[in-house]
């Protein structure tokens, strides 16, 4: 499988000159960055490629202000360039910034009539929050390692049509790679779509993100007649909470494999209105008409492979109802041009969790059901900065010492043949068990410690599918997400650090409860 966009960076000769008001940063020597052609996977790999910034000048942004100042500063509209932005977006620190190279707007983030960039997530981590991302007219883009979050349509604050990212009129070639969209509702909540394409975009790959808690997963095509968009890859992704659009296919060509979904409610990847879907070896979880044509009587179809349907239930036939279940069956064909490997789908669940969303330190599949860092001879610019000079691999985890193995440890239960110590004793062959399938368990220390990271590792075949990181000092919630890996949080002086567990696919398993001062 080809390997995610990995970025390395070496001295330029040239500097960025932007306000310092706009959160924008460089260091004192300029930067540039290069990304593998070979980088982005699926669909987004074909029509010549997707390399988004690589090539171009690296800068840093800590606003959204500063995003749109770094669009603008640019030679021409087509100018490469890495943004890596580091903190909270949102419409408080936005506004629209002016210039031949870019057209902006202050209440979403705005890539319009541009090519040739990368906006990526770095240091301590990227949310966008409340404020969308738009993609119009514009092609060769790379959205990575950002949480989008609470976009609304209606009520207060607006932005984007309600869209987490949104594509739209002409869009080419777009990578979003390791990111978390999620919403709090559906659209009587004021929410929309988490990742929408429309009017005439194409080669476009989701891949290794979460997408949950959203009335509406995402779309190709406005209405039935907006049958110009297609050639999608959706991978490696997680789908939880979600009402429906899983996606929803008019017309086009989607390849759709690997994903994880858990609890669709109404319908899952509906392909209608003359869609191709190729669905190969999904894990399908607790759910409701996980694929077929809903909610019209102008049919798509799909060729089904390797799927495994745990738990899920389907509607009975009708005029506009036409679920592939009970027995889905392949009614088309669809030939895949680019090259990839399939996990298989007993594995899914396990392999999402450990890879997909960001802040996962952008860990991908190997094809065999494992996880592991992007090429190590090419470093990444997460989970910590990069060093402009001196570049190094980016680990699986944070640096420093593990500060668990010199902690105590307790929890709220145990199951048999299972002990809290196994999750500081540095040895990924024991884990602890709560009793059920929830539970929590705690590292401790003798006097106030300073920690800011910390990395829970399950064993094989992980089942944590929600969990909340909490301060027992004080009870305090320092961090909440779904599957494990990496988890960053506001930098706490506390005496226990607990990892509560408020869901799971199965008994859970956590072999390491790692902590770091950063």
């Amino acid at each position: 499988m080809r390997r995610p966009v990995a970025i390395r960076l070496s001295a330029a000769t040239a500097t960025l000159a932007l306000a310092a008001a706009t959160g924008a940063v460089l260091s004192a020597s300029a930067t540039t960055a290069s990304a593998a052609a070979s980088g982005a996977t699926g669909y987004a790999s074909q029509n010549g490629g997707t390399t988004g910034g690589a090539g171009g000048q690296t800068v840093r942004a800590t606003t959204g202000t500063a995003i749109h100042q770094a669009l603008c500063s640019r030679a021409s509209s087509s100018t490469p360039i890495v943004i890596q932005v580091e903190g909270t977006i949102n419409h408080g620190n936005t506004s629209k910034v002016s210039g031949s190279s870019c057209s902006t707007a202050a209440d979403r983030i705005e890539l319009k009539q541009i090519s040739n960039v990368t906006i990526v997530g770095v240091g301590s981590g990227a949310v966008f929050d409340q404020l969308g991302i738009h993609i119009r007219e514009s092609s060769n883009i790379v959205i990575q390692n950002v949480t989008v979050r609470n976009v609304k349509k209606s009520g207060s604050p607006t932005s984007n049509g309600g869209d987490a990212i949104g594509m739209e009129s002409d869009v080419r070639n777009v990578w979003v790679d390791h990111v978390t969209l999620e919403a709090s509702g559906g659209e009587a909540e004021g929410f929309d779509g988490l990742f929408d394409m429309k009017d005439n975009t194409q080669y476009v790959t989701l891949s290794y993100s979460v997408l949950r808690n959203s009335g509406r997963g995402g779309l190709i095509g406005s209405s039935e007649t907006d049958r110009s968009n297609g050639y999608v890859t959706f991978h490696h992704n997680l789908y939880e909470n979600i009402d429906s659009r899983a996606p929803l296919l008019r017309g086009g060509i989607a390849h759709i494999y690997d994903n994880h979904y858990v609890n669709l409610t109404k319908s899952g990847i509906n392909s209608r209105a003359g869609a191709k879907a190729r669905v190969d070896n999904n894990y399908f979880e607790d759910s409701k008409d996980v694929l077929g044509t809903f909610y019209t009587d102008e049919a798509g179809s799909w060729q089904v492979n390797g799927n495994i349907f745990d738990n899920v239930t389907w509607s009975e036939r009708a005029a506009d109802n036409n679920p592939a279940g009970p027995n889905p069956q392949s009614n088309t064909t669809v030939s895949i041009p680019y090259s990839y490997a399939l996990d298989d789908a007993s594995c899914v669940p396990g392999i999402v969790s450990r890879t997909a969303g960001a802040d996962k330190g952008l860990l991908v599949s190997d094809g065999s059901c494992s996880a592991q860092s992007p090429d190590p001879t090419t470093p990444t610019p997460t989970p910590t900065d990069p060093t402009p000079t001196q570049p190094t691999p980016t680990p699986t985890g944070p640096t420093g010492t593990n500060l668990s193995l010199s902690a105590g440890a307790d929890g709220s239960s145990k199951a048999g043949g299972t002990s809290y110590g196994n999750v500081r004793d540095g040895d990924l062959g024991t884990y602890w068990s709560p009793a059920g399938s929830t539970g929590s368990v705690s590292v401790k220390w003798g006097s106030a410690t300073t920690v800011s990271r910390a990395v829970v590792r399950e064993a094989a075949g992980g089942a944590v599918t929600a969990w909340k990181l909490v301060d027992a000092d004080t009870g305090g919630v320092l961090a909440s997400g779904s599957g494990t890996g990496v988890i960053s949080f506001p930098t706490t002086s506390l005496k226990k650090l607990t990892f509560q567990i408020t869901a799971a696919s199965g008994t859970p398993r956590i072999a390491e409860f790692e902590t770091y001062a950063g």
